[in-house]
C-alpha cells in the first residue's frame, strides 16, 4: 500500500495541470467516488498552487497513518519544517474534534515515523471561510519540536507558512531521507485490531523492522500449520510464547484477521477470558466497519456488522457453554485462546459446573472440554494456544500444563506444535512436558516464539522499574527511573484535582487519558471514587472527551479487572489504603465492614500486589500517583496509612507535584 495518493516537489507541483495532479489522486485512492470529496481535492489543489508559489520543498497528498486508520490531508516539507494539515473546506468553526484531528496526525509522526522525531511540526487547520485571525503559539512544553495547532483560514495561511519558518531553526531536512523513514508504530490492542480488520497488514502497524518481521513469521507459521490440518484432515494443537510485550494477542487478532479477509464467515474465532477486552474489542471493530462502509457509500445496520464481529471474537466461558448445550461440533474450525494458561483446572471446572450449571457428574478441566469440543469435527481442527508467561496465576487457574496432559491423557490422535521456548521455566509446563516424548506427532518450531518486545516506545522500561518498585528493590529502582524519567514522567502528589490538570496538561490530540485505581480501594469514597459503582468499559475506552461516561471525564475509574489487557496514554492511580509501605515492607489490608483488616494468606496478598502492577503499567506516555494525605478524624483513613508509601516513592526520587 502506498504511503500517499500524490507526491512531488513544490516546484513540479506548481507547473503541473490541476487536471493531471487531480486524476493521480483519483487513480490512486481508494475513497468512494463521492463528489464532496472530488471537490475537497479540487480546492485544495487550486489554492496550493496559488500560496505555495514562492517555496521549494515538497509536497504529499492523503499520506497515510495505517496505525489509525486514516490519511492526512497534506504534508508539506518546508526547509526544516514538516507541516500537517487538514483541511476543513466550507467551514468557519474550528470544532475540538478536527483540532484533536490535526494533532494527533502530528502526534503521529513526531512518534513512530523514524526521520521525524528530531525535526520541527506544524500541525495546521484550516477552516477555509473562518473570518478569525490565526494565532501561534510558540510555546513547547513537552520540549519535543511539536507546535500546538494553528487554526487558521485560507487567506492567512501563507503568513502562518512563514511565521513558523521564522521561528525554526536547525538544518534543513533532507527530504528524499525523511520519504524514505521507517514507520514504527506502537499501536493499542483496540488500534491494531481496527488496522488489521480494516485491511492493513502487521508491517504497517508493528513498531520496528524486528517485531514486524518476528509477528509475520509467526502468523506464516499458523497459518501453514492451518493449512496443512485443513488439506489433510488433521487436528493440530500449537503452543505460542513470547517475551513481555511481544504481540501475541496481536499474533491471535492478526490470524483471524487474515482468515477473515478471506472469508466473511469466518471459521476461524479468537477466544478471550477476559471480558472488557472481548466487550472493547467488539465495540470498537463495529464501530470501525460501520464508518468505514458508510463512507463508502453502503447502507448496513450496526447490528448487522456487531454480528460479524461477535462470530469472530468471543467470550471463552460463552464459547465453552454454547458447547455444553450442543453437542454437534461447533461452526469454527480454528480456535485462538488467548492467554491460554488461565483456563481452570479440573477443581474449579467441576464445582462451577455442579454450582451454577446443574452439572454434578462433569468431570473435565476446562482445558480438556475446550479441546473436546474441537475434537468433535469428523475432518480437520486447530486450536492455537497464546502462552503468557511470568505472572502469578489465579485460584484455580491451570496453567499451560494441563493443556499438555490433556492433549497426552486423551487426544493422541492430535498433533502439537510448540514454540521450543516452552521450556523455559516461566511458562510453568513443568514435568507435563516431558509426557510429550511419549506423544506420536509433536513438532518444536522457534517460530512460534515472539522474541522482540512491541513495548510502547516511551513505556518499553516502565514494566522493570514496577518490578523493582514492588518489590522494595530502591537501588534498581531509582537506576530504572533515571532511564524513564526524559521519555516517560512520572510524578506523585498528595492532591487529586493537581493530579487530574496534570494528565490534561500533557494529555494532546485525542490522547486517552484516565483515572485506575485498586478494586480493594473502598475508602477513596471522600475523593468521590467509588471502586463499586459500576462502569461501563465500553463507554470508559472508546467514547469521546464529551461523554461523561468516558474516560476522559475523570468521574468513572477502572480497576485492575477492567483495564489488564488494555492501555491509556496517560494514567492517574490513586493509591488506597489496601497496599501500604511500612517499615522496609508492604503491608496488605482488605476493607469489610467498618474497618481494614489485615490480609494474611500469602495468595490473596499476590493477587493485591499484581493489581497495583497491573495499575502501574496501564499508562503508555506516563502517569502520576496520587497518595491521599488521609485524615485524622476518619479512622479507616488515618494518615498513618497513606505517609510511608508516599515517602517511599518520593525517596525513589519521583518528582512531586
Amino acid at each position: 500500500m502506498s504511503s500517499y495518493f500524490y507526491s512531488d516537489t513544490i516546484s513540479n507541483f506548481i507547473n503541473s495541470s490541476s487536471n493531471e495532479i487531480f486524476g493521480t489522486i483519483t487513480r490512486n485512492s481508494d475513497f468512494p467516488d463521492e463528489q464532496t470529496q472530488k471537490g475537497a481535492w479540487n480546492h485544495e489543489i487550486s489554492f496550493l498552487k496559488k500560496v505555495l508559489v514562492n517555496y521549494n520543498g515538497k509536497i504529499f497528498f492523503e499520506y497515510t497513518i495505517p496505525r489509525m486508520g486514516s490519511r492526512i490531508d497534506v504534508v508539506l516539507i518546508i526547509k526544516n519544517v514538516i507541516f500537517v494539515i487538514e483541511f476543513k473546506v466550507g467551514e468557519k468553526d474550528f470544532y475540538q474534534n478536527a483540532i484533536d484531528q490535526v494533532w494527533d496526525y502530528a502526534l503521529d509522526l513526531k512518534n513512530f515515523h523514524e526521520t521525524s522525531h528530531d525535526n520541527l511540526i506544524a500541525p495546521i487547520l484550516i477552516c477555509t471561510e473562518s473570518k478569525k485571525p490565526f494565532v501561534f503559539i510558540s510555546e513547547m512544553p513537552h520540549n519535543d519540536n511539536l507546535l500546538f495547532p494553528i487554526k487558521t483560514n485560507g487567506e492567512n495561511f501563507s503568513t502562518v507558512i512563514n511565521t513558523v519558518l521564522d521561528f525554526a531553526d536547525g538544518e534543513n531536512i533532507n527530504i528524499d531521507t525523511w520519504a524514505n523513514g521507517r514507520y514504527s508504530p506502537t499501536p493499542t490492542i483496540i488500534e491494531a485490531a481496527m488496522s488489521l480488520y480494516g485491511g492493513h497488514e502487521v508491517e504497517e502497524i508493528a513498531r520496528t523492522d524486528a517485531s514486524a518481521i518476528n509477528l509475520s513469521i509467526t502468523t506464516d507459521a499458523i497459518l501453514k500449520i492451518i493449512q496443512h490440518a485443513k488439506s489433510q484432515n488433521k487436528k493440530a494443537i500449537c503452543f505460542i510464547t513470547g517475551v513481555p510485550g511481544a504481540g501475541k494477542t496481536l499474533v491471535g487478532l492478526n490470524i483471524g484477521a487474515k482468515n477473515y479477509k478471506d472469508n466473511e464467515k469466518s471459521s476461524t474465532v479468537f477466544l478471550s477470558g477476559n471480558g472488557p477486552l472481548v466487550v472493547i474489542l467488539r465495540e470498537a471493530l463495529t464501530r470501525d466497519k460501520l464508518k468505514r462502509e458508510r463512507e463508502n457509500g453502503n447502507k448496513i445496520r450496526k447490528g448487522e456488522v456487531f454480528s460479524q464481529i461477535k462470530s469472530m471474537i468471543q467470550n471463552v466461558h460463552n464459547f465453552r457453554d454454547d458447547c455444553l448445550r450442543d453437542s454437534t461440533p461447533p461452526f469454527e474450525h480454528v480456535t485462538i485462546f488467548d492467554e491460554a494458561q488461565r483456563a481452570w483446572d479440573i477443581t474449579q471446572t467441576t464445582n462451577f459446573m455442579k454450582r451454577k450449571k446443574n452439572l454434578p457428574d462433569f468431570s473435565f478441566s476446562e482445558p480438556e472440554f475446550l479441546i473436546s469440543c474441537m475434537n468433535r469435527h469428523k475432518d480437520w481442527a486447530v486450536i492455537v494456544c497464546l502462552v503468557g508467561g511470568g505472572q502469578e496465576i489465579n485460584t484455580g487457574e491451570a496453567g499451560i500444563s494441563e493443556w499438555i496432559e490433556s492433549i497426552n491423557r486423551s487426544f493422541p490422535e492430535w498433533e502439537v506444535y510448540i514454540s521450543d521456548r516452552l521450556t523455559d521455566s516461566e511458562y510453568a509446563a513443568g514435568h507435563s512436558l516431558n509426557l510429550l516424548g511419549k506423544h506420536k506427532t509433536v513438532f518444536f518450531n522457534k517460530d512460534l516464539h515472539l522474541s522482540v518486545s512491541m513495548r510502547s516506545f516511551r513505556a518499553e522500561n516502565v514494566s522493570l522499574f514496577v518490578k523493582n518498585l514492588l518489590d522494595i528493590n530502591i537501588e534498581e529502582a531509582k537506576k530504572n527511573f533515571l532511564i524513564l524519567k526524559d521519555k516517560y514522567p512520572i510524578v506523585i502528589t498528595r492532591d487529586l484535582k493537581k493530579a487530574k490538570n496534570w494528565l490534561k496538561e500533557k494529555a494532546r490530540g485525542s490522547e486517552r487519558y484516565g483515572i485506575v485505581v485498586s478494586s480493594q480501594a473502598i475508602r477513596l469514597k471522600p475523593y468521590a471514587i467509588d471502586v463499586k459503582s459500576p462502569m461501563d468499559p465500553i463507554h470508559w475506552f472508546l467514547d469521546d472527551k464529551d461523554d461523561t461516561r468516558s474516560s476522559y471525564y475523570l468521574e468513572d475509574v477502572a480497576t485492575e479487572f477492567q483495564v489488564q489487557g488494555l492501555e491509556l496514554d496517560w494514567a492517574c492511580v490513586t493509591w488506597d489504603g489496601d497496599f501500604r509501605y511500612s517499615r522496609g515492607e508492604w503491608k496488605h489490608f482488605s476493607f469489610v465492614g467498618s474497618k481494614w483488616n489485615n490480609i494474611n494468606k500469602d495468595e490473596r496478598k499476590l493477587y493485591l500486589k499484581n493489581a497495583y502492577r497491573v495499575l502501574l503499567t496501564r499508562a503508555r506516555q506516563g502517569m502520576v500517583i496520587v497518595v491521599p494525605e488521609g485524615e485524622e478524624e476518619d479512622t479507616t483513613r488515618k494518615a498513618e496509612f497513606y505517609n510511608e508509601t508516599f515517602e517511599y516513592l518520593k525517596n525513589i526520587n519521583i518528582p512531586i507535584i
